[in-house]
């Protein structure tokens, strides 16, 4: 797969492939990156902070990331842009460098799609656990319930209450039906299914 540069934002949270994520951006390097996206109709990276803080100096991120796509950019408030974006695709992160401005550029690789598999029968469920987080809270998913193991892992990792380093697990894993596994565990030890 072919190599490319990308800015990065890292963050103390998670983006997945098809998750939504509010933003408020108010320091001027990614005020600079985030009109430069929109301008040119491009996204930019988000990945977890490995170490560092989300603002000042340049953050370590770690090495798998999403594309983020702003769909929605309002500025109510001079100075501070609020950024709606969804996930793209997942990457991976050959060598990154900060710039003057601590903005950090990466070149980065594509990390390929999973196969389309239906959940299992043993993990099925996390749809029912999905259909309910759905009737409590219809906001949560944007979208119809689909039987998409990839799909299901995904949602059901943004919106577990999992500790960022279980999300960036989950985000970097490859098989969704073993994400499904780890998911279910975490679901029957917190009894939240029988």
């Amino acid at each position: 797969m072919a190599s490319f540069s990308l800015p990065l934002f890292p963050l103390q949270s998670v983006l997945f492939p098809g998750g939504s994520l509010n933003l408020k951006v108010f320091e001027a390097r990614y005020l600079d990156m985030a009109s430069a996206c929109l301008r040119e109709r491009r996204p930019f990276g988000v990945c977890l902070i490995k170490s560092g803080d989300e603002v000042g100096t340049a953050a370590e991120p770690e090495t798998v990331g999403t594309l983020a796509h702003i769909v929605a950019a309002d500025m109510d408030t001079p100075g501070i842009l609020m950024l709606k974006l969804t996930g793209g695709d997942r990457f991976v992160v050959e060598r990154w460098q900060a710039g003057p401005d601590q903005l950090i550029t990466a070149t980065v690789r594509a990390k390929g799609e999973e196969p389309v598999i239906p959940v299992p029968p043993g993990s099925r469920p996390t749809l029912e656990v999905l259909e309910a987080i759905a009737r409590g809270a219809p906001d949560a998913l944007r979208e119809a319930i689909r039987d998409d193991a990839t799909w299901v892992g995904f949602r059901l990792a943004e919106l577990l209450p999992l500790r960022m380093a279980a999300r960036q697990a989950m985000l970097e894993m490859n098989d969704p039906g073993v994400r499904l596994e780890i998911l279910m565990a975490f679901l029957r030890r917190n009894r939240l299914i029988g």
